[in-house]
């Protein structure tokens, strides 16, 4: 979630985890306070009063002996007499010494074991119970809201000789082949550089990798209608993501600027004449709360050109979804185009890893695709020999995007059968990182939990998405890539699917921990590798349509795939309503309305006005479409 108060996708560590950590390492600083406490020894031995005895003792037998020192020879003679008649009392005493300093030995030695003991027993307590919480976090209960449609999918999934889902390895419709990539063609009408620049255009933006792929493809727009220069865009450093990355971390810079070097003048960095400048005092910082949401190019021209022209430099901070989609000129609906399907290159790190998950992934190569050699480019997978391949497994997959994180899981509001303990945990969540959720509930009716869900508001469980895998009738055997991974609920929450889906991979199992390690940190890199995972599927299946990631994904598998990436895009409205019938509901009667639901989705539509040009390029200004 970029924004406070929305939902953000991938995520951190969960607050449950940090918790976690938190706790261990309040055992641990208990369990080490005798090692830290300068007492602590004292203690053991028996305390400075022991010392400070025996130093009393031996200086008050020191004064006593003193009275009758040898050297004073007038005492010579009484002091033998005195000896002779208290013999017995000085054996008396030294034998009394001697019996309290064994008393005392003893006694120490029997305090000293009693605290090694029970610190002993303090640490053992603090493994049992730094333990048990590890195993609270780890092994929750399995949670299932649809046991008998489990079963009914899990019989079917049984059936060796059914049909495998032929219709969604494919796209349904031939129209989606006729639909060409042309966003990078060069028109007649098309205005091109104008000859003055009106100043520079920096930006900030905030978010994960998918929310700056759009801001940085909307600043290329906008410096467009004004005339300006862009200065390559830089990436806020989230305390959510916590990734420091750059746009150079991420992106062929050289090749960007070379891309769209015809349509926008594009710098590194500002001028030195204007680096000076205290941007903010000036007046050309710009904030997201300075310009609307979705906002139309006027907007830009009457309270953001006069500034540029002014101050020769403005400063756009955050920069989230700040340009609508309509109305839009068409050079500029094509710039956007050409920014997001051409001129975005993943850096070469990046695309060597992202090929290497897919070779993994598919066992042997088959084809050499367009979509492929967009997102891996040189390093794009060679097609194996036919050698052999029967044994290698299928070369297909699917690949699926949950938004099952705890954030999502947390601001939707919605209950997903996990009890109490679960919903004080997503209520602790949301008062730490949702505050502005929380004082608008307040103020606010409540909806409940069951209503969200008949409103298609609540993110698909990973049990409810393995049973619309199973009612379009992918096999148990199929190949499944998990984009994200960090699934709220981890392994309780995954049972269900993996008991019908065993054949699930993510990054982090195809790849080892030397591979992994470069991203380690950045998670947009990371997030990266999910992109190409999921652009380069045989299927690509979202579960939920306000996702970035799924959106830009889809528009790419729609720009590239020609005609053969199909993506699945479940109404969770419509879904939630066939899911309720869970208790009566019979399994054909349930896989014909899922598919029915699936199918509509897969219509081949022209993008329609208001739509993101990003997830739906279907349009003359940005695909060309053959007869």
């Amino acid at each position: 979630m970029g924004k406070q108060g929305s939902p953000r996708s991938p995520r951190p560590m969960s607050q449950n985890t940090n918790s976690l950590f938190r706790m261990k390492d309040y055992i641990r600083s208990s369990d080490s306070l005798g090692a830290n406490d300068p007492s602590f020894g004292r203690r053991i031995l028996g305390g400075d009063n022991y010392w400070n005895s025996k130093v009393v003792l031996l200086h008050g037998l020191k004064d006593d002996s003193g009275k009758f020192n040898p050297c004073k020879g007038g005492y010579v003679g009484k002091r033998h007499t005195w000896f002779r008649q208290n013999v017995k009392f000085i054996a008396f005493m030294f034998v009394l010494m001697a019996f309290l300093f064994l008393l005392d030995s003893l006694m120490v030695s029997i305090f000293g074991s009693i605290n090694l003991q029970g610190s002993s027993t303090t640490r053992n307590s603090s493994r049992r119970e730094e333990d048990n919480v590890a195993y609270i976090h780890e092994e929750r209960p399995m949670v299932q809201m649809y046991g008998r449609l489990l079963n009914l999918a899990s019989s079917a999934l049984a059936e060796e000789f059914k049909q495998d889902s032929l219709n969604f390895w494919e796209e349904p419709y031939r129209q989606a082949s006729k639909w060409k990539p042309c966003a990078d063609r060069k028109y007649p009408t098309s205005p091109g550089k104008p000859e003055k620049s009106n100043g520079y255009i920096m930006v900030s933006a905030n978010g994960g990798l998918n929310q700056q792929r759009v801001a940085t493809c909307n600043a290329v727009a906008v410096a467009s209608l004004l005339n300006a220069t862009l200065v390559l865009p830089k990436f806020l450093y989230s305390n959510v993501w916590k990734d420091p990355s750059q746009f150079g971390d991420i992106y062929q810079e050289d090749y960007f600027m070379r891309i769209l070097k015809d349509d926008v003048d594009i710098v590194k960095e500002l001028p030195p004449h204007l680096k000076s400048l205290d941007i903010e005092a000036i007046g050309s910082l710009i904030t997201d709360a300075d310009i609307m949401k979705e906002a139309k190019p006027n907007d830009y021209v009457s309270s953001v050109l006069p500034l540029l022209v002014q101050n020769r430099v403005v400063h756009f901070l955050g920069f989230g979804n700040r340009l609508g989609f309509d109305p839009l000129p068409p050079d500029l609906q094509r710039l956007r185009c050409k920014c997001n399907f051409h001129a975005l290159k993943f850096v070469p790190k990046i695309q060597e890893v992202g090929s290497l998950l897919i070779k993994r992934i598919r066992k042997y190569y088959a084809a050499q695709r367009q979509l492929d050699k967009q997102l891996l480019g040189d390093f794009t997978p060679s097609i194996s020999s036919n050698e052999h391949t029967a044994t290698r497994g299928p070369s297909r997959y699917l690949a699926l995007h949950l938004r099952f994180e705890e954030d999502m899981v947390a601001y939707s509001l919605c209950d997903f059968g996990g009890g109490a303990y679960e919903k004080k945990e997503l209520e602790a969540y949301r008062e730490i990182h949702f505050p502005l959720l929380i004082e608008r509930l307040k103020n606010s009716k409540p909806v409940s939990s069951v209503e969200l869900r008949k409103l298609g508001r609540c993110p698909l469980t990973p049990e409810e998405a393995a049973l619309l895998l199973a009612a379009l009738g992918f096999k148990r055997e199929t190949y499944i890539y998990l984009a994200g991974s960090h699934i709220y609920g981890g392994s309780s929450r995954m049972h269900p699917f993996t008991s019908l889906y065993p054949n699930l991979v993510t990054k982090e199992t195809m790849l080892t921990s030397s591979e992994l390690a470069p991203f380690r940190n950045f998670s947009s890199q990371l997030a990266a590798l999910d992109f190409i995972a999921c652009a380069t599927s045989d299927v690509f299946t979202m579960t939920d349509s306000g996702s970035q990631l799924s959106s830009l994904v889809s528009g790419f598998r729609t720009y590239y795939g020609d005609g053969h990436a199909p993506t699945l895009r479940p109404n969770k409205k419509r879904l939630a309503a066939i899911l309720s019938e869970n208790s009566t509901i019979g399994w054909n009667t349930f896989e014909d309305r899922v598919r029915k639901m699936i199918e509509e989705g897969q219509r081949v539509r022209v993008r329609s006005s208001g739509r993101s040009i990003y997830r739906q390029p279907r349009c003359s200004v940005c695909m060309c479409r053959s007869q």
